[in-house]
């Protein structure tokens, strides 16, 4: 496997494993299948946006995007991280995203930070095994097909913001 950063050759790769996301209704409020064309731009954010290669396919992505528009906040980063079906229990999610936190760092952040279903022990266990920490739940946070879902709140803090 290979960690490298993404090129526009590989946006239909990125886009079927994020609609694989969302059609798993675990990984993301989101129920709308996203086109190349809405994937595309993600490259052009100048923010990291990772892929795991194995034979010349892309098995997975982790992309950090604006926490928020605050100046005060420009060195936290929003990340997510997705794995194809088929390739799930195999290490690249947590490889993906000890990979995206050095990226994140070198561009300058110091925190990365995500929200993840409460219910989706998966996620959960990956996060923690690249060193997130869990720092909260926010309850209720939206709904998904209907169904009020919970967050959990992860944060990883980088550079200077982890020394103790």
């Amino acid at each position: 496997m290979r960690l490298r950063p993404a090129t526009r050759a590989d946006v239909p790769a990125i886009a079927a494993i994020y609609n694989e996301g969302i059609a798993a209704r675990q990984a993301t409020f989101e129920t709308r299948p996203r086109s190349e064309a809405e994937v595309a731009p993600w490259l052009e954010e100048d923010m990291p946006l990772l892929v795991a290669e194995e034979d010349g396919a892309v098995l997975g992505f982790a992309r950090v995007s604006a926490y928020s528009d605050r100046c005060v906040y420009e060195g936290v980063g929003e990340h997510g991280v997705y794995v194809a079906a088929g390739a799930q229990g195999r290490g690249l999610g947590r490889a993906l995203l000890e990979a995206l936190c050095v990226a994140a760092e070198r561009d300058g952040y110091y925190k990365l930070t995500s929200r993840i279903f409460t219910s989706n022990a998966a996620s959960r266990a990956v996060h923690r095994a690249a060193g997130f920490d869990e720092v909260g739940i926010q309850r209720r946070h939206g709904r998904l097909d209907g169904e009020w879902r919970d967050c959990v709140l992860v944060e990883r803090l980088l550079g200077d913001a982890a020394a103790d």
